[in-house]
């Protein structure tokens, strides 16, 4: 873990536009890892990947979705009012946030750590996103766009690019520790 942290900690001179690049090669090498993982045609492409497509919508502006996410001490606020709470202290190492596109991020007490590779203010957050229970080097892409619906704003949530098998666990996650604590923040 702490290699990964001071990977994220070092400096960032890639432009947007490599960061993007790097982590769709980090995604695509993942999804195009061992054989006996994920079942792959000849020609390498994989048709068994897992993902994740969720749609959250919360009573709050786009804009207070976004500063939510984005702002370490709200986003603080989210992680003690969810399930993670009960099996990882959250308190010892308090989230922190990045504002910059390439910036780092870290949650859950150092659980999560990753990147920003787009934000567009009040409108989407992507991210290249590691857990700590996975092997080093291994990123996913999760993205959050945000629609103004009503008075309110509908998430659409796309994760893809982890581990094989973990995608149960994490749908969970994101509800349990994303959306439930944010709805009750937000309300």
């Amino acid at each position: 873990m702490g290699a990964i942290q001071d990977r994220l900690a070092a400096p960032v001179s890639l432009s947007r536009r490599q960061w993007i690049v790097a982590a769709a090669a980090a995604t695509g090498g993942l999804i195009a890892g061992p054989q006996d993982a994920i079942a792959a045609t000849e020609d390498g492409l994989s048709h068994a990947a897992e993902a994740i497509h969720q749609e959250p919508t919360f009573k709050a502006s786009p804009e207070r979705v976004y500063q939510a996410l984005m702002d370490a001490k709200q986003f603080q606020k989210i992680e003690l009012l969810g399930a993670a709470m009960k099996s990882i202290d959250v308190m010892s190492k308090p989230a922190e946030i990045s504002r910059e596109a390439g910036g780092a991020f870290t949650l859950f007490g150092g659980y999560i750590v990753g990147r920003h590779i787009e934000l567009v203010p009040n409108r989407r957050i992507v991210q290249a996103w590691h857990e700590e229970s996975w092997p080093e080097g291994i990123f996913s892409i999760v993205r959050f766009e945000l629609t103004e619906q009503g008075t309110g704003t509908k998430l659409l949530f796309d994760h893809a690019g982890f581990p094989a098998g973990a995608g149960e666990h994490l749908a969970v996650g994101w509800k349990l520790n994303y959306w439930e604590p944010m709805g009750k923040f937000l309300a």
